[in-house]
């Protein structure tokens, strides 16, 4: 969201929600790799301020004429249209990935979506998640909170299919995301550059057993079912998308079957 004009975004964004019949959710996430702030002539580490205030921009202009003179844009008397159909706005969901995000997107009591099919695996999920509730709780947000999680899911018949038919992609992905963390090392800040070099080299070690294990989830019907639950139980998450073909190289036939599959034999026994 950083690297767009907070009130294009807003304009566009409520006339989403006017189209979709208020069907909308407004899906935002703070910050991205350096090499796409470095496309944008931007600073990356301006990337949490820059976040910041583009979110309090479009939050003021779908309910006020806007005043504002920040860091990075000033508006003087200005009015957006059209403003969203759903009131005061769309749900707000904040994607997270890193571990510093899961305690800020609590701290501002949104609900929170979390992607860890890039760097964070599945075995460090849990003290996140726990992290966010407790800084909800800080900050004075009661209540239940929804907690999202892009999964990648692959269902075959046997675990032996479930296991090779996808394994080709999704190995390209993961060697295509050391590639791209390796690079923001040392582009993006002493703190955040250590971290990205602690991930990459945890990443290159990672065999794709390792993966079935921690990054995906990949099997029987049965098996897929079973795992989701404990995610469920484990993280107190009540909505997921999966993401069927990880690495985007996995053949149509083969996705068609393994959506069919999740679809008849895995949503189902699903609360």
């Amino acid at each position: 969201m950083p690297l767009r004009k907070p009130v294009q975004i807003a304009e566009e964004i409520a006339t989403l929600d006017h189209l979709s019949e208020g069907r909308l959710d407004f899906g935002i996430g703070p910050s991205a790799f350096p090499r796409i702030y470095q496309g944008y002539g931007f600073d990356y580490m301006e990337s949490r301020d820059r976040f910041d205030e583009c979110l309090e921009i479009i939050l003021k202009s779908w309910t006020l004429r806007i005043l504002v003179k920040g860091d990075f844009y000033q508006y003087d008397d200005l009015c957006v249209v059209p403003k969203p159909l759903q009131k005061p706005h769309p749900p707000i969901r904040i994607g997270a990935t890193s571990a510093d995000t899961f305690e800020l997107v609590g701290r501002m009591g949104y609900p929170i979506f979390i992607n860890p099919s890039r760097v964070t695996t599945l075995l460090d999920l849990k003290p996140m998640v726990a992290e966010f509730r407790v800084s909800r709780e800080k900050a004075g947000y009661t209540g239940t909170v929804d907690v999202g999680l892009r999964l990648p899911v692959y269902v075959a018949e046997t675990k032996e299919k479930a296991y090779s038919e996808p394994k080709q992609s999704t190995m390209f992905q993961m060697e295509r995301l050391i590639r791209v963390i390796t690079e923001s090392v040392g582009q993006s800040g002493i703190s955040i550059g250590d971290d990205r070099a602690a991930q990459a080299k945890r990443l290159q070690g990672m065999s794709y057993e390792d993966v079935l294990a921690n990054t995906v989830v990949y099997g029987t019907p049965e098996s897929v079912v079973e795992r989701l639950q404990e995610l469920q139980e484990e993280l107190g998450i009540n909505q997921v998308i999966y993401e069927v073909n990880f690495g985007c190289n996995v053949p149509l036939e083969h996705q068609i079957k393994s959506v069919q599959l999740l679809n008849e034999k895995v949503v189902p026994k699903l609360n």
